[in-house]
Order: C-alpha cells, then structure tokens, then sequence
C-alpha cells in the first residue's frame, strides 16, 4: 500500500482512476470538476448525461476519455454548514463509495482531489483528516492525494509529512 500526498494536476496524473469532486448533476463545473470534465473531452459530458445525476456521499464511474486514466470517479461531496448537518459522515462515504468502485473496477491507482475544500467549503485541515483516515487503509491500492496548491501542501506537509512528496 502506498498512500502519498503531492502538489499535482490531477488530469495529468497516469493512474487506473481519478476521482472527481462533482456536483450532483454530474455536468461539469468550476474547479477540479470543471478542469476534469475540459481535459477528458466532450465524451466525458456526454457519458455524465446518461448517469441522471449522483446523490452527496454516492459515487459513479465513468470512462476517462483524453486523460491519462483510464476511469473517472465522481463523487458528490456535502457542502459544509457548520459541521452539524453530517458533513463528516457524507465525506467518507465519497471517500469510502470511491474506493469501493475502483476496486470493482479492478484499479490498482487512484488519485483523488480533496474533496469538498473547495467551492463547498469544507475546512481544509478537516477535510485532509478524513481523506487520510479513510485512504491509509487501501492496502491493496496506491493512493494519490493531489492537491492543487502551495498552501494545501505546506498544511499536509506540516499534519501528514510521513506521506507528503
């Protein structure tokens, strides 16, 4: 098992799937789901459109179309409100969903975003502690955490150094 933590462009990155931090339409839209959906192609939209959506906490599995991976996982994060509302518990279970496809789907590499940090709102350091808790148990996977900027890194290289590159 391998779990690592880097500063990276998730639709760059060569591994069986990346999991996308979608809305619940599953259409596309800003951050890492817009830049996943522009870098597969229009395939990826058109394949999306079938799927009639996807519930917070779910997970759904679509052709990596003009990226380097092979699948695209897209999980609907919880919108933080407080931390009241079971935001907790809908976040591992994208994590958790997100894991159970990919082994169904037999991949050995996955790299995921952190999910719900941004637009959603999620607080980053929270946000890291779960994605952590739950993907340092994947024995049977290399586990990519890519996260998009300076500031994310320095907070994992700071909790996490054991798994940061």
């Amino acid at each position: 098992m391998t779990l690592r933590i880097m500063k990276a462009d998730i639709t760059k990155l060569e591994v069986d799937a990346i999991v996308n931090a979608a809305n619940s339409t599953l259409l596309g839209g800003g951050g890492v789901d817009g830049a996943i959906h522009r870098a597969a192609g229009k395939g990826l939209l058109e394949e999306c459109r079938t799927l009639k959506g996807c519930a917070t906490g779910e997970a759904k599995i679509t052709g990596g179309y003009d990226l380097p991976a092979k699948y695209v996982i897209h999980t609907v994060g919880p919108i933080w409100q407080g931390g009241a509302h079971g935001e907790a518990g809908l976040l591992r279970s994208c994590y958790a969903n997100s894991v159970r496809l990919a082994r169904k789907n037999e991949c050995r590499s996955v790299a995921f975003p952190l999910i719900s940090s941004g637009i959603y709102g999620y607080p980053k350091e929270e946000a890291l502690s779960i994605a952590v808790e739950i993907l340092q148990d994947c024995a049977d996977m290399e586990i990519t955490i890519a996260l998009f900027s300076d500031e994310l890194m320095s907070l994992a290289k700071r909790l996490y150094p054991e798994f940061t590159e």
